[in-house]
């Protein structure tokens, strides 16, 4: 891929959407941690944990599809990747076990991405902040309450699924100027691509651990519009 990364600080003014799991906040860390423990609990005898992991990756992609995101969707697909690889109704002690790597991860402790808490306070007095997420909406408040970035942004939206028709729809409702409205997010899937064929700006922070659903080839930008490749949120300061 190749992208812009020059440094040309943009005058004020901008409108600034930032995704929030893994670009504000460390997240899918905790989602790979439960799926070990699951696939060793699970410990199947036939299938190796790359082919329990690839059927897993399956029975998201069909939860998400019918119940959208979040623990209890995801608590859903472990659910249904055991059932299915042991042919065998999950029992109660099972049940629990298998909510147990769930709870984990809501018990986990926000842990923002290092310089967001210094950085982020900079970008929002010189422009419009939004956060753009997507998810189970009290989940997703909730993190960002906890994460105490709250006051940092002027509008919080939390999507179904990010779209261009979604990204089309939160410019029309929010008024952005398009030349001046950028995407900042980890998901080439989520938040760079749509974004760019909704003909927005963008900026793809890369986060080691992203979610393998979000995995994408980036789109190149097209004419007139800009994507910027940063290797650290702090980076943003010298552009923004």
């Amino acid at each position: 891929m190749t992208a812009e990364s020059a440094s040309l600080r943009l005058p004020a003014g901008q409108t600034l959407l930032f995704d929030a799991d893994d670009t504000l906040w460390e997240n899918n860390i905790y989602f790979e941690r439960a799926i070990a423990a699951f696939i060793s609990y699970l410990d199947h005898r036939v299938h190796s944990p790359a082919e329990v992991r690839e059927h897993l990756n399956a029975c998201e992609r069909a939860t998400i599809a019918a119940h959208g995101y979040g623990l209890k969707s995801f608590r859903k697909s472990l659910i249904a990747c055991f059932e299915q690889l042991t042919s065998q109704p999950v029992t109660p002690d099972q049940h629990d076990r298998i909510v147990s790597f769930t709870q984990c991860i809501a018990d986990e402790q926000m842990e923002l991405l290092p310089g967001v808490a210094q950085t982020l306070p900079v970008l929002a007095g010189r422009h419009r902040c939004i956060l753009v997420t997507k998810g189970d909406p009290v989940e997703q408040r909730d993190k960002l309450h906890r994460s105490g970035l709250e006051p940092h942004f002027s509008a919080i939206e939390v999507l179904a699924e990010k779209s261009k028709a979604a990204y089309e729809a939160l410019i029309a409702h929010h008024a952005c100027d398009v030349p001046t409205t950028w995407m900042i997010g980890n998901s080439p899937k989520s938040d760079i691509n749509p974004a760019l064929a909704a003909g927005l700006h963008a900026v793809f922070l890369a986060h080691g651990s992203t979610w393998v659903l979000e995995d994408e080839v980036i789109d190149a930008a097209p004419p007139g519009q800009r994507l910027l490749q940063l290797a650290a949120f702090p980076d943003l300061a010298a552009h923004f």
